[in-house]
Protein backbone atom coordinates (compact mmCIF):
# COMPACT_ATOMS: atom_id res chain seq x y z
CA UNK A 1 0.00 0.00 0.00
CA UNK A 2 1.42 3.17 -1.35
CA UNK A 3 -1.10 5.51 0.26
CA UNK A 4 -0.11 8.70 1.51
CA UNK A 5 -1.93 11.58 3.71
CA UNK A 6 -0.80 13.69 6.26
CA UNK A 7 -3.16 16.12 8.19
CA UNK A 8 -0.38 18.64 8.41
CA UNK A 9 0.20 18.88 5.16
CA UNK A 10 -3.19 17.38 2.95
CA UNK A 11 -6.42 19.07 2.75
CA UNK A 12 -9.10 17.85 4.88
CA UNK A 13 -10.96 20.36 7.01
CA UNK A 14 -14.23 21.74 5.44
CA UNK A 15 -14.21 25.93 6.08
CA UNK A 16 -17.02 28.16 4.88
CA UNK A 17 -14.64 31.33 4.10
CA UNK A 18 -15.84 35.33 4.52
CA UNK A 19 -17.25 35.22 0.72
CA UNK A 20 -19.34 32.20 1.70
CA UNK A 21 -17.30 29.95 -0.46
CA UNK A 22 -16.53 26.23 0.78
CA UNK A 23 -12.97 25.49 1.16
CA UNK A 24 -11.42 22.26 1.83
CA UNK A 25 -7.71 23.41 3.84
CA UNK A 26 -4.89 21.42 5.54
CA UNK A 27 -3.90 21.76 9.20
CA UNK A 28 -1.07 24.05 8.44
CA UNK A 29 -3.44 26.40 5.74
CA UNK A 30 -5.70 26.45 8.40
CA UNK A 31 -4.52 27.83 10.99
CA UNK A 32 -2.77 30.34 9.23
CA UNK A 33 -6.25 31.39 7.69
CA UNK A 34 -8.22 30.74 10.11
CA UNK A 35 -8.90 34.46 10.42
CA UNK A 36 -10.94 34.72 6.70
CA UNK A 37 -13.21 31.69 7.60
CA UNK A 38 -16.72 31.91 9.11
CA UNK A 39 -17.15 28.68 10.10
CA UNK A 40 -16.37 25.41 9.80
CA UNK A 41 -18.55 22.98 7.58
CA UNK A 42 -18.25 19.36 7.88
CA UNK A 43 -20.62 16.83 7.13
CA UNK A 44 -22.65 17.37 10.34
CA UNK A 45 -23.36 20.32 13.10
CA UNK A 46 -21.84 17.56 15.55
CA UNK A 47 -18.67 16.58 13.29
CA UNK A 48 -17.47 20.48 12.99
CA UNK A 49 -17.92 20.35 17.36
CA UNK A 50 -15.66 17.27 17.74
CA UNK A 51 -13.21 19.00 14.99
CA UNK A 52 -13.31 22.47 16.83
CA UNK A 53 -12.23 20.50 20.57
CA UNK A 54 -9.44 18.84 18.10
CA UNK A 55 -8.49 21.57 16.85
CA UNK A 56 -8.58 24.02 20.60
CA UNK A 57 -6.38 21.06 21.34
CA UNK A 58 -3.43 21.72 19.48
CA UNK A 59 -3.84 25.48 20.35
CA UNK A 60 -4.07 24.79 24.13
CA UNK A 61 -1.00 22.78 24.12
CA UNK A 62 1.03 25.22 22.02
CA UNK A 63 -0.27 28.51 23.93
CA UNK A 64 -0.17 26.74 27.38
CA UNK A 65 4.05 26.37 26.93
CA UNK A 66 4.78 28.88 24.13
CA UNK A 67 4.04 32.71 24.23
CA UNK A 68 2.51 35.07 21.38
CA UNK A 69 5.98 35.05 20.10
CA UNK A 70 6.92 31.59 20.38
CA UNK A 71 9.10 32.01 23.39
CA UNK A 72 8.63 29.01 26.45
CA UNK A 73 7.45 30.35 28.94
CA UNK A 74 10.39 31.19 31.64
CA UNK A 75 8.49 29.67 34.34
CA UNK A 76 8.56 26.02 32.90
CA UNK A 77 11.61 23.50 30.94
CA UNK A 78 10.58 22.07 28.05
CA UNK A 79 12.18 18.97 26.35
CA UNK A 80 13.31 18.46 22.99
CA UNK A 81 9.77 16.93 21.88
CA UNK A 82 8.81 20.44 23.57
CA UNK A 83 6.62 19.04 25.73
CA UNK A 84 6.66 20.17 29.47
CA UNK A 85 9.53 18.86 31.54
CA UNK A 86 9.19 20.86 34.49
CA UNK A 87 6.92 23.25 36.02
CA UNK A 88 8.37 26.30 38.65
CA UNK A 89 5.36 26.43 40.48
CA UNK A 90 6.72 29.74 42.47
CA UNK A 91 7.63 31.20 39.38
CA UNK A 92 4.06 30.36 37.89
CA UNK A 93 2.45 31.57 40.78
CA UNK A 94 4.27 34.67 40.07
CA UNK A 95 4.12 35.39 36.49
CA UNK A 96 1.90 32.67 35.06
CA UNK A 97 -1.48 34.01 34.68
CA UNK A 98 -0.14 37.49 33.95
CA UNK A 99 2.12 35.46 30.85
CA UNK A 100 -0.87 33.16 30.18
CA UNK A 101 -3.49 36.11 30.11
CA UNK A 102 -0.69 38.34 27.84
CA UNK A 103 -0.70 36.13 25.43
CA UNK A 104 -4.14 35.62 24.92
CA UNK A 105 -4.96 39.32 24.61
CA UNK A 106 -1.68 39.64 21.90
CA UNK A 107 -3.55 37.52 19.57
CA UNK A 108 -6.96 38.55 20.05
CA UNK A 109 -5.63 41.98 18.92
CA UNK A 110 -3.32 40.36 16.01
CA UNK A 111 -6.85 38.86 15.29
CA UNK A 112 -4.28 35.68 14.02
CA UNK A 113 -2.63 32.91 15.20
CA UNK A 114 1.68 33.15 15.19
CA UNK A 115 3.76 30.98 13.27
CA UNK A 116 4.78 28.38 16.62
CA UNK A 117 1.51 26.53 15.93
CA UNK A 118 2.78 25.37 12.39
CA UNK A 119 5.95 24.94 14.00
CA UNK A 120 4.80 22.77 16.54
CA UNK A 121 2.47 20.64 13.85
CA UNK A 122 5.32 19.87 12.03
CA UNK A 123 7.46 18.80 15.00
CA UNK A 124 4.72 16.16 15.34
CA UNK A 125 4.19 15.83 11.81
CA UNK A 126 4.71 12.15 11.53
CA UNK A 127 2.00 11.49 14.47
CA UNK A 128 -0.88 13.34 12.21
CA UNK A 129 0.22 10.96 9.27
CA UNK A 130 -2.66 8.54 8.61
CA UNK A 131 -0.67 5.82 7.21
CA UNK A 132 2.72 6.00 8.48
CA UNK A 133 4.18 4.13 11.40
CA UNK A 134 1.99 6.31 13.85
CA UNK A 135 -1.21 6.07 12.28
CA UNK A 136 -3.54 9.10 13.23
CA UNK A 137 -5.84 8.13 15.94
CA UNK A 138 -5.23 4.84 14.92
CA UNK A 139 -3.18 1.73 16.14
CA UNK A 140 -1.03 -1.03 14.31
CA UNK A 141 -2.14 -4.26 13.72
CA UNK A 142 0.64 -5.63 16.03
CA UNK A 143 -0.43 -3.20 18.59
CA UNK A 144 -4.52 -3.71 17.91
CA UNK A 145 -3.24 -7.76 18.44
CA UNK A 146 -1.13 -7.26 21.61
CA UNK A 147 -3.83 -5.29 23.49
CA UNK A 148 -7.10 -6.74 23.22
CA UNK A 149 -8.62 -9.80 24.56
CA UNK A 150 -7.64 -12.87 23.05
CA UNK A 151 -10.65 -14.30 21.67
CA UNK A 152 -10.59 -10.75 19.71
CA UNK A 153 -7.47 -10.73 18.21
CA UNK A 154 -7.15 -10.93 14.49
CA UNK A 155 -5.78 -13.18 12.23
CA UNK A 156 -4.14 -13.14 9.19
CA UNK A 157 -3.27 -15.60 6.21
CA UNK A 158 -0.65 -16.50 3.90
CA UNK A 159 -1.59 -13.94 1.86
CA UNK A 160 -1.47 -10.93 4.46
CA UNK A 161 -5.51 -10.99 4.16
CA UNK A 162 -6.79 -9.90 7.72
CA UNK A 163 -9.93 -11.57 9.42
CA UNK A 164 -11.74 -11.06 12.38
CA UNK A 165 -14.76 -9.86 14.61
CA UNK A 166 -15.26 -6.10 15.67
CA UNK A 167 -15.68 -4.75 12.13
CA UNK A 168 -16.92 -1.40 12.24
CA UNK A 169 -18.90 -0.98 8.95
CA UNK A 170 -18.28 3.07 7.22
CA UNK A 171 -21.80 3.36 6.83
CA UNK A 172 -21.72 3.69 10.35
CA UNK A 173 -19.01 5.42 11.25
CA UNK A 174 -20.72 7.98 9.04
CA UNK A 175 -22.95 9.44 11.28
CA UNK A 176 -25.55 11.17 8.38
CA UNK A 177 -26.68 6.97 8.23
CA UNK A 178 -25.15 5.29 11.11
CA UNK A 179 -26.38 2.51 9.60
CA UNK A 180 -25.57 -1.05 11.04
CA UNK A 181 -25.65 -4.36 9.06
CA UNK A 182 -28.66 -5.55 11.58
CA UNK A 183 -30.52 -2.53 10.93
CA UNK A 184 -30.88 -1.07 7.28
CA UNK A 185 -31.75 2.97 7.36
CA UNK A 186 -34.22 3.31 4.70
CA UNK A 187 -33.96 6.75 4.71
CA UNK A 188 -30.67 8.32 4.39
CA UNK A 189 -28.57 10.65 1.97
CA UNK A 190 -26.52 7.37 0.29
CA UNK A 191 -27.39 4.88 -2.45
CA UNK A 192 -26.84 1.34 -1.25
CA UNK A 193 -24.04 1.16 -3.70
CA UNK A 194 -22.50 4.49 -1.88
CA UNK A 195 -23.05 3.63 1.86
CA UNK A 196 -19.52 2.16 2.45
CA UNK A 197 -17.51 4.47 0.55
CA UNK A 198 -15.86 7.71 2.10
CA UNK A 199 -12.51 9.58 0.59
CA UNK A 200 -9.65 9.97 2.94
CA UNK A 201 -10.34 13.06 4.07
CA UNK A 202 -14.08 12.01 4.95
CA UNK A 203 -12.33 9.43 6.80
CA UNK A 204 -10.60 11.32 8.71
CA UNK A 205 -13.03 13.48 9.88
CA UNK A 206 -15.40 10.44 10.49
CA UNK A 207 -12.89 9.26 12.58
CA UNK A 208 -12.46 12.31 14.93
CA UNK A 209 -16.31 12.45 14.89
CA UNK A 210 -16.58 8.67 16.06
CA UNK A 211 -14.23 8.73 18.76
CA UNK A 212 -16.30 11.32 20.06
CA UNK A 213 -19.79 9.86 19.39
CA UNK A 214 -19.86 6.06 19.25
CA UNK A 215 -22.48 4.16 20.96
CA UNK A 216 -21.83 1.19 23.16
CA UNK A 217 -22.82 -2.02 20.76
CA UNK A 218 -18.91 -3.00 20.21
CA UNK A 219 -17.95 -6.66 21.15
CA UNK A 220 -14.26 -6.41 21.16
CA UNK A 221 -12.41 -4.80 23.98
CA UNK A 222 -9.27 -3.89 25.71
CA UNK A 223 -7.34 -6.80 27.66
CA UNK A 224 -7.76 -6.41 31.10
CA UNK A 225 -7.98 -7.96 34.36
CA UNK A 226 -11.24 -7.14 35.46
CA UNK A 227 -14.50 -6.61 33.79
CA UNK A 228 -15.61 -2.99 32.35
CA UNK A 229 -18.30 -1.19 30.37
CA UNK A 230 -17.64 -0.10 27.32
CA UNK A 231 -16.81 3.70 27.15
CA UNK A 232 -19.23 5.68 24.75
CA UNK A 233 -17.91 9.04 23.09
CA UNK A 234 -17.31 11.69 25.97
CA UNK A 235 -19.25 14.47 23.89
CA UNK A 236 -22.07 11.57 23.66
CA UNK A 237 -22.09 12.17 27.56
CA UNK A 238 -22.62 16.29 27.52
CA UNK A 239 -25.02 18.84 27.04
CA UNK A 240 -21.91 21.32 24.70
CA UNK A 241 -21.52 24.74 25.21
CA UNK A 242 -19.08 27.34 23.58
CA UNK A 243 -19.29 30.86 22.60
CA UNK A 244 -19.34 31.81 18.72
CA UNK A 245 -17.48 34.87 17.72
CA UNK A 246 -17.49 36.74 14.73
CA UNK A 247 -15.30 34.61 12.60
CA UNK A 248 -13.73 30.84 13.28
CA UNK A 249 -10.43 32.65 14.76
CA UNK A 250 -12.73 34.27 17.10
CA UNK A 251 -14.36 31.24 17.88
CA UNK A 252 -11.18 29.48 18.41
CA UNK A 253 -9.71 32.40 21.22
CA UNK A 254 -13.13 32.52 23.09
CA UNK A 255 -13.13 29.12 23.59
CA UNK A 256 -9.24 28.69 24.56
CA UNK A 257 -9.41 28.31 28.04
CA UNK A 258 -5.44 28.51 28.88
CA UNK A 259 -5.67 28.00 32.89
CA UNK A 260 -8.36 27.66 35.74
CA UNK A 261 -9.71 31.12 36.00
CA UNK A 262 -10.65 30.08 39.45
CA UNK A 263 -8.18 28.53 40.94
CA UNK A 264 -5.04 29.65 39.13
CA UNK A 265 -3.92 26.07 38.13
CA UNK A 266 -1.38 25.10 35.38
CA UNK A 267 -2.09 21.75 33.93
CA UNK A 268 0.52 20.17 31.66
CA UNK A 269 -1.60 19.49 28.32
CA UNK A 270 -1.05 16.19 26.65
CA UNK A 271 -3.10 15.48 23.69
CA UNK A 272 -2.79 11.92 22.43
CA UNK A 273 -0.65 12.49 19.42
CA UNK A 274 2.42 13.39 22.06
CA UNK A 275 2.51 9.74 23.41
CA UNK A 276 5.27 7.79 22.33
CA UNK A 277 3.20 5.11 20.64
CA UNK A 278 -0.69 4.26 20.49
CA UNK A 279 0.22 1.73 23.22
CA UNK A 280 1.37 3.94 25.45
CA UNK A 281 -1.77 5.78 25.13
CA UNK A 282 -4.11 2.90 25.64
CA UNK A 283 -2.28 1.80 28.69
CA UNK A 284 -2.68 5.24 30.11
CA UNK A 285 -6.88 5.23 28.79
CA UNK A 286 -6.77 1.85 30.31
CA UNK A 287 -7.34 3.18 34.26
CA UNK A 288 -10.19 4.45 33.07
CA UNK A 289 -9.31 8.13 34.67
CA UNK A 290 -10.45 11.44 33.44
CA UNK A 291 -7.92 13.23 32.06
CA UNK A 292 -6.43 16.19 34.37
CA UNK A 293 -5.69 18.42 31.54
CA UNK A 294 -8.23 19.91 28.37
CA UNK A 295 -6.06 18.77 25.73
CA UNK A 296 -5.73 14.80 26.84
CA UNK A 297 -9.59 15.59 27.32
CA UNK A 298 -11.00 16.59 23.67
CA UNK A 299 -8.56 14.04 22.53
CA UNK A 300 -9.78 11.36 24.03
CA UNK A 301 -10.17 7.86 22.52
CA UNK A 302 -13.30 5.81 23.35
CA UNK A 303 -12.23 3.07 20.98
CA UNK A 304 -9.22 1.32 19.84
CA UNK A 305 -9.23 1.43 15.93
CA UNK A 306 -6.92 -0.43 13.43
CA UNK A 307 -7.82 0.31 9.37
CA UNK A 308 -7.15 -2.48 7.28
CA UNK A 309 -6.95 -1.43 3.31
CA UNK A 310 -8.33 -4.45 1.08
CA UNK A 311 -8.22 -2.58 -2.82
CA UNK A 312 -8.13 1.13 -1.36
CA UNK A 313 -10.58 0.23 0.97
CA UNK A 314 -10.91 1.06 4.16
CA UNK A 315 -11.62 -2.37 6.98
CA UNK A 316 -12.29 -0.77 10.19
CA UNK A 317 -11.79 -3.00 13.43
CA UNK A 318 -12.74 -1.72 16.74
CA UNK A 319 -11.76 -2.60 20.20
CA UNK A 320 -13.89 -0.51 23.26
CA UNK A 321 -11.80 1.22 26.20
CA UNK A 322 -13.10 1.02 29.37
CA UNK A 323 -16.17 3.76 30.71
CA UNK A 324 -15.08 7.12 32.36
CA UNK A 325 -16.56 8.08 35.42
CA UNK A 326 -17.40 11.72 34.83
CA UNK A 327 -18.44 12.82 38.53
CA UNK A 328 -16.89 15.89 39.47
CA UNK A 329 -14.93 15.96 36.06
CA UNK A 330 -15.13 19.92 36.18
CA UNK A 331 -11.89 20.00 33.63
CA UNK A 332 -14.80 19.69 31.03
CA UNK A 333 -15.45 23.39 30.38
CA UNK A 334 -17.95 22.98 27.77
CA UNK A 335 -21.06 21.19 29.63
CA UNK A 336 -23.64 22.10 32.08
CA UNK A 337 -23.83 20.22 35.25
CA UNK A 338 -26.94 18.90 37.48
CA UNK A 339 -26.62 18.25 41.25
CA UNK A 340 -26.98 14.39 41.99
CA UNK A 341 -28.46 14.50 45.21
CA UNK A 342 -28.34 11.14 46.42
CA UNK A 343 -24.33 11.87 46.69
CA UNK A 344 -24.36 15.57 46.21
CA UNK A 345 -21.63 15.19 43.30
CA UNK A 346 -22.24 17.20 40.27
CA UNK A 347 -22.38 15.22 36.56
CA UNK A 348 -22.87 17.04 32.98
CA UNK A 349 -26.05 16.80 31.41
CA UNK A 350 -26.77 15.52 28.55
CA UNK A 351 -30.70 15.65 26.41
CA UNK A 352 -32.71 12.64 25.37
CA UNK A 353 -35.36 12.42 22.63
CA UNK A 354 -37.88 13.42 24.77
CA UNK A 355 -37.13 16.66 25.56
CA UNK A 356 -35.10 17.55 22.14
CA UNK A 357 -37.06 20.30 21.03
CA UNK A 358 -36.33 22.18 24.24
CA UNK A 359 -34.68 25.57 23.15
CA UNK A 360 -32.09 26.53 24.94
CA UNK A 361 -33.27 29.99 26.59
CA UNK A 362 -35.47 27.77 28.20
CA UNK A 363 -32.82 26.37 30.17
CA UNK A 364 -31.18 29.69 30.94
CA UNK A 365 -30.52 28.96 34.52
CA UNK A 366 -28.19 25.44 33.71
CA UNK A 367 -25.75 28.17 31.64
CA UNK A 368 -25.57 30.87 34.25
CA UNK A 369 -25.72 31.06 38.28
CA UNK A 370 -29.17 32.79 38.34
CA UNK A 371 -29.48 32.60 42.48
CA UNK A 372 -26.50 33.81 42.94
CA UNK A 373 -25.25 30.84 44.96
CA UNK A 374 -22.82 28.59 43.97
CA UNK A 375 -24.00 25.75 46.56
CA UNK A 376 -25.89 23.48 44.22
CA UNK A 377 -25.20 25.05 41.14
CA UNK A 378 -21.96 24.69 38.70
CA UNK A 379 -21.13 26.86 36.21
CA UNK A 380 -19.83 26.09 32.67
CA UNK A 381 -16.31 26.38 32.52
CA UNK A 382 -16.31 28.00 29.16
CA UNK A 383 -18.40 30.45 30.62
CA UNK A 384 -16.63 31.23 33.84
CA UNK A 385 -13.28 31.81 31.60
CA UNK A 386 -15.59 34.44 29.22
CA UNK A 387 -16.57 36.02 32.88
CA UNK A 388 -12.45 36.35 33.80
CA UNK A 389 -11.97 37.55 30.45
CA UNK A 390 -14.61 40.40 30.84
CA UNK A 391 -13.02 40.95 34.60
CA UNK A 392 -9.76 41.40 33.07
CA UNK A 393 -10.73 44.01 29.99
CA UNK A 394 -10.09 41.57 27.67
CA UNK A 395 -13.16 42.12 25.74
CA UNK A 396 -14.35 45.28 24.20
CA UNK A 397 -17.47 46.90 25.99
CA UNK A 398 -20.96 45.75 25.79
CA UNK A 399 -19.83 42.52 24.16
CA UNK A 400 -22.31 40.08 23.11
CA UNK A 401 -21.56 36.79 24.11
CA UNK A 402 -23.01 33.88 21.88
CA UNK A 403 -23.74 30.99 23.38
CA UNK A 404 -24.19 27.77 21.27
CA UNK A 405 -25.17 24.36 21.70
CA UNK A 406 -24.90 21.01 19.20
CA UNK A 407 -26.34 17.86 20.68
CA UNK A 408 -25.81 14.84 19.35
CA UNK A 409 -28.91 12.70 21.20
CA UNK A 410 -28.63 8.92 21.50
CA UNK A 411 -31.79 6.02 20.92
CA UNK A 412 -33.62 4.95 23.77
CA UNK A 413 -31.57 1.66 23.75
CA UNK A 414 -29.28 1.33 26.60
CA UNK A 415 -27.80 -1.67 25.17
CA UNK A 416 -26.60 0.58 21.76
CA UNK A 417 -26.94 4.10 22.85
CA UNK A 418 -26.70 4.96 19.01
CA UNK A 419 -26.87 8.48 17.65
CA UNK A 420 -30.19 9.21 16.80
CA UNK A 421 -31.20 12.98 16.24
CA UNK A 422 -28.59 16.54 16.28
CA UNK A 423 -29.75 19.65 17.66
CA UNK A 424 -28.41 23.19 17.70
CA UNK A 425 -29.25 26.29 19.17
CA UNK A 426 -27.65 29.70 20.71
CA UNK A 427 -28.36 32.77 22.16
CA UNK A 428 -26.91 35.74 22.65
CA UNK A 429 -27.14 38.44 25.70
CA UNK A 430 -24.49 41.48 26.36
CA UNK A 431 -22.02 40.73 28.95
CA UNK A 432 -22.68 42.87 31.47
CA UNK A 433 -26.13 41.33 31.47
CA UNK A 434 -24.91 37.75 31.88
CA UNK A 435 -22.21 38.52 34.45
CA UNK A 436 -24.34 41.39 36.34
CA UNK A 437 -22.28 41.04 39.68
CA UNK A 438 -25.05 42.79 41.46
CA UNK A 439 -26.26 40.86 44.76
CA UNK A 440 -29.58 42.56 45.01
CA UNK A 441 -32.72 40.26 43.47
CA UNK A 442 -34.28 42.93 42.13
CA UNK A 443 -31.13 44.19 40.15
CA UNK A 444 -29.29 40.84 39.06
CA UNK A 445 -30.16 40.67 35.56
CA UNK A 446 -29.62 36.47 35.43
CA UNK A 447 -32.35 36.08 38.44
CA UNK A 448 -34.62 38.32 37.01
CA UNK A 449 -34.43 36.67 32.99
CA UNK A 450 -35.01 33.37 34.77
CA UNK A 451 -38.11 34.91 36.68
CA UNK A 452 -39.44 35.67 33.02
CA UNK A 453 -38.62 32.14 31.92
CA UNK A 454 -40.49 30.89 34.63
CA UNK A 455 -43.66 32.78 34.37
CA UNK A 456 -43.54 32.42 30.37
CA UNK A 457 -43.09 28.43 31.02
CA UNK A 458 -46.18 28.58 33.01
CA UNK A 459 -47.97 30.46 30.43
CA UNK A 460 -47.03 27.52 28.36
CA UNK A 461 -48.66 24.73 30.65
CA UNK A 462 -51.68 27.23 31.05
CA UNK A 463 -52.30 26.68 27.28
CA UNK A 464 -51.49 22.97 27.53
CA UNK A 465 -53.87 22.30 29.74
CA UNK A 466 -55.92 24.38 27.78
CA UNK A 467 -54.95 22.62 24.89
CA UNK A 468 -55.59 18.82 26.44
CA UNK A 469 -59.69 19.66 27.52
CA UNK A 470 -59.74 20.31 24.10
CA UNK A 471 -58.57 17.36 22.99
CA UNK A 472 -60.97 15.43 25.89
CA UNK A 473 -64.10 17.46 24.39
CA UNK A 474 -63.00 16.03 20.98
CA UNK A 475 -62.68 12.18 22.12
CA UNK A 476 -59.27 12.25 20.70
CA UNK A 477 -56.96 8.96 21.30
CA UNK A 478 -54.72 10.83 22.82
CA UNK A 479 -55.17 14.05 24.31
CA UNK A 480 -52.04 14.64 26.10
CA UNK A 481 -50.24 14.45 22.04
CA UNK A 482 -52.53 16.97 20.98
CA UNK A 483 -51.85 19.21 23.56
CA UNK A 484 -48.04 18.27 23.32
CA UNK A 485 -47.56 19.55 20.09
CA UNK A 486 -49.52 22.23 19.93
CA UNK A 487 -47.21 23.35 23.29
CA UNK A 488 -44.44 22.63 20.98
CA UNK A 489 -45.60 25.08 18.15
CA UNK A 490 -46.15 27.55 20.92
CA UNK A 491 -42.63 27.74 22.09
CA UNK A 492 -41.24 27.66 18.77
CA UNK A 493 -43.52 30.74 17.79
CA UNK A 494 -41.78 32.49 21.53
CA UNK A 495 -38.38 31.80 20.46
CA UNK A 496 -37.39 34.77 18.14
CA UNK A 497 -39.15 37.51 20.19
CA UNK A 498 -37.87 35.76 23.21
CA UNK A 499 -34.36 36.22 21.63
CA UNK A 500 -34.64 39.65 20.76
CA UNK A 501 -35.75 40.64 23.58
CA UNK A 502 -32.90 39.03 25.50
CA UNK A 503 -30.37 40.30 23.16
CA UNK A 504 -31.90 43.80 23.95
CA UNK A 505 -31.38 44.17 27.46
CA UNK A 506 -28.64 46.36 28.87
CA UNK A 507 -27.20 46.38 32.06
CA UNK A 508 -27.55 50.33 33.13
CA UNK A 509 -31.49 50.43 31.94
CA UNK A 510 -34.44 50.11 34.68
CA UNK A 511 -34.88 46.08 34.58
CA UNK A 512 -39.25 45.78 35.47
CA UNK A 513 -40.06 48.45 32.50
CA UNK A 514 -38.42 45.53 30.07
CA UNK A 515 -39.85 42.62 31.82
CA UNK A 516 -43.41 44.65 31.55
CA UNK A 517 -42.28 44.61 27.83
CA UNK A 518 -41.79 40.97 27.29
CA UNK A 519 -44.80 40.18 29.77
CA UNK A 520 -46.83 42.40 27.18
CA UNK A 521 -45.60 40.64 24.18
CA UNK A 522 -46.19 37.04 25.84
CA UNK A 523 -49.77 37.80 26.66
CA UNK A 524 -50.43 38.78 22.89
CA UNK A 525 -48.85 35.51 21.52
CA UNK A 526 -50.89 33.52 23.63
CA UNK A 527 -53.90 35.11 22.99
CA UNK A 528 -53.42 34.72 19.75
CA UNK A 529 -52.16 30.49 20.20
CA UNK A 530 -55.55 30.03 22.25
CA UNK A 531 -57.64 31.80 19.71
CA UNK A 532 -55.86 28.80 16.85
CA UNK A 533 -58.05 26.94 18.67
CA UNK A 534 -61.27 28.81 19.02
CA UNK A 535 -61.29 28.85 15.15
CA UNK A 536 -61.03 25.54 14.56
CA UNK A 537 -64.04 24.51 17.29
CA UNK A 538 -67.10 22.45 16.03
CA UNK A 539 -70.50 22.20 17.08
CA UNK A 540 -69.37 19.58 19.30
CA UNK A 541 -66.79 21.61 21.49
CA UNK A 542 -69.24 24.46 21.47
CA UNK A 543 -72.21 22.12 22.95
CA UNK A 544 -69.14 20.31 25.05
CA UNK A 545 -70.30 18.07 28.22
CA UNK A 546 -71.70 18.13 31.93
CA UNK A 547 -69.42 16.66 34.14
CA UNK A 548 -70.77 16.77 37.61
CA UNK A 549 -73.06 19.00 37.24
CA UNK A 550 -70.85 21.51 35.80
CA UNK A 551 -70.87 22.56 31.70
CA UNK A 552 -67.73 22.31 30.10
CA UNK A 553 -67.46 23.35 26.71
CA UNK A 554 -64.66 25.38 24.53
CA UNK A 555 -65.84 28.74 25.71
CA UNK A 556 -65.41 27.71 29.51
CA UNK A 557 -62.11 26.37 28.92
CA UNK A 558 -60.99 29.30 26.88
CA UNK A 559 -62.19 31.47 29.53
CA UNK A 560 -60.22 29.41 32.35
CA UNK A 561 -56.93 29.59 30.47
CA UNK A 562 -57.42 33.77 29.38
CA UNK A 563 -58.47 34.15 33.46
CA UNK A 564 -55.60 32.16 34.65
CA UNK A 565 -53.08 34.07 32.12
CA UNK A 566 -54.49 37.51 32.84
CA UNK A 567 -53.75 36.66 36.19
CA UNK A 568 -49.89 35.96 36.04
CA UNK A 569 -49.19 38.33 33.94
CA UNK A 570 -50.64 41.06 36.26
CA UNK A 571 -48.86 39.82 38.80
CA UNK A 572 -45.55 40.54 36.84
CA UNK A 573 -46.01 43.89 36.12
CA UNK A 574 -46.08 43.88 40.15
Amino acid sequence: MNKEFNLIKDPWIEVIDKKNREQKVSLIDFFKNVQDYRQLAGEMKSQDLAIFRFLLAILTTVYSRFDYQGQAYDWLELDDNWQVKEVDQDDFEDDGEHDLLDTWKELYEQSHFSDIVEKYLLKYADHFDFFGDHPFYQVTLTEYNDLVRDKNKLKINQSGEVSGGGQVALKQINRTISESNNTPDIFDPRSQKSKNQLTIDELVRWLISYQNFTGVTDKSKLKTKEKFSVSKGWLFGLNPIFIKGKNLFETLLLNLKLFNAKDLDYSVQKPNWEYRTATDYVLERKRAEVPDNIAALYTIWARILFIDWESDQPIIYSAGLPKLNNSNAFIEPMTTWYSNKKDSDFHPQTRSLRNRNTSMWRHFGDYVDTRNDSNYYHQPGIMSWIAYLKDNDCLPHSYVVNMMTINMIKDNNANSQSPAFEVSDEMKIDADVLFDQNSERALYWPARIEEAINKTQVVGNYLYHFARNVGDLRDLSSPTEFAGRFSTSFYEELNKPFLTWLASLRNDEERDPKLEQWYEELLEIAIQAGAKLMVTASPEDVIGKVEKKQEKNIFTFYNQFKGSLLKLLKEGKN
